[in-house]
């Protein structure tokens, strides 16, 4: 058999040798077998070479455009007066805009992961600015000079305070129904936090940090019992604050409060201004606004409305379907950024985002009940619309995180 076997390779070798020579004396050459192609499939650009989220990215963008043309429409009137330049605020916030939408694109191909050995030293640092600003002049102690910008300590510390949490959290979630890993690091950290914010005084950053810890907490796995009884003991140290006249400067803000519109002597008429004329802007807006550039209450009426109060502005504007649009579209980033985090692949993920997303709806929901006069004129900006370069930068940043998150996220990006 082996003789036989060996018969027919030759011949299988020799039939090969045949066809090759003759398809070279007819010109042709012998065909190659091509490998299967695989079929391409089409997928958006932010999807195929980023994976990044495009609904939370274009969120972000189309908020951060209308922020800007309502800063600017805002702010022209007070800027020439004062400053004889009509576009030093939207100049200025244009260049905080770029600096921060360009650390939010290079913070999302950051690894957030790598946050979460260093969160300690971060909250450290955050501290580090309370404590430092203390010591500059100024009978408000909230802002530490760097070059042309102001950076707002509070603002570190907004972010710091939502990644410790989230790195607290991952590492004792299992534990955290237990006090000594809920209730007294959470004592510990919004009471010292607290102390420094009220030194400065900054008693708006003091609300947002005590619900941002709240919200941290419970997302860890805090037992409500123990929030419910941290909010008891809050209140008695506000009242106690205020019977040793610790809040002399927070109660003064209050005078007013809930009567803009009841004025009856020259004390409150002054006291109630700023609220008094957002009131009338809110109200003069109407169904569809005034349109476009069109306020009155700009021009000199409603003191600093690029700042605080700039939503007052916008409904004068635009009217209730646009400020109903745009409180939409905040809504829609809050819900989108929590859905991202919610399916991240790690605990220390979903912490985070949620934590970020939800400093976006908290203080949304802040400035709207102060510029319609429901809480005391404590000076809440609203992200994305009132001038700051601070802020803008660091809410960028902290979307930056998010669209980071995203990458990992088990979600269909749509």
């Amino acid at each position: 058999m082996q003789p036989q076997v060996e018969v027919m390779r030759r011949a299988d070798v020799n039939k090969l040798y045949d066809e090759k020579v003759n398809n070279r004396r007819r010109g042709r050459r012998p065909e190659k077998q091509q490998p299967e192609r695989k079929k391409k499939v089409h997928r958006p650009l932010l999807e195929r070479g980023m994976g990044l989220d495009l609904p939370f990215l274009l969120l972000v963008l189309v908020l951060v455009i209308i922020g800007m043309i309502m800063m600017f429409s805002a702010s022209y009137p007070s800027a020439y007066y004062k400053l004889n330049d009509s576009y030093f605020y939207v100049r200025r916030q244009l260049i905080y805009a770029v600096i921060g939408l360009a650390a939010m694109i290079g913070i999302s191909f950051f690894n957030y992961n790598k946050l979460h050995k260093v969160a300690p030293l971060i909250l450290g640092f955050a501290y580090l600015t309370l404590v430092v600003v203390l010591f500059l002049p100024g009978n408000v102690h909230r802002w530490i000079e760097v070059g042309p910008i102001n950076i707002q300590a509070s603002e570190i510390m907004k972010f710091a305070l939502i990644l410790f949490f989230a790195h607290w959290g991952s590492l004792y979630y299992d534990k955290m129904q237990y006090a000594k890993y809920s209730v007294l690091p959470g004592i510990l950290i919004f009471g010292s936090t607290a102390a420094l914010l009220l030194l400065e005084p900054h008693y708006s950053g003091i609300v947002i940090t005590a619900i941002l810890t709240v919200v941290m907490l419970y997302i860890g796995g805090m037992r409500v019992q123990y929030l419910i009884a941290g909010g008891i003991l809050l209140l008695v140290a506000i009242f106690g604050a205020w019977v040793t006249g610790v809040l002399t400067y927070a109660m003064q803000r209050m005078d007013g409060w809930g009567q803009a519109l009841v004025y009856t002597t020259e004390e409150m008429w002054q006291t109630t201004w700023q609220t008094r004329n957002s009131l009338y802007s809110i109200g003069s807006g109407g169904l569809f606004g005034l349109g476009l550039g069109q306020s009155r209450q700009k021009y000199l009426y409603l003191p600093e409305p690029q700042n605080d109060f700039i939503f007052a502005i916008v409904c004068e504007e635009l009217g209730f379907i646009g400020a109903f649009i745009i409180l939409l579209i905040f809504a829609l980033l809050v819900w989108r950024g929590i859905t991202l985090s919610l399916r991240s692949k790690d605990r220390f993920g979903r912490l985070l985002g949620i934590g970020l997303s939800s400093q976006i709806g908290i203080q949304v929901i802040l400035n709207i009940l102060v510029i319609t006069d429901w809480l005391p004129n404590t000076g809440i900006s609203l992200p994305f619309f009132s001038y700051g370069g601070s802020s803008l930068i660091m809410l960028l940043m902290q979307m930056g995180l998010i669209l980071s998150i995203s990458r990992t996220a088990n979600i269909e990006k749509q």
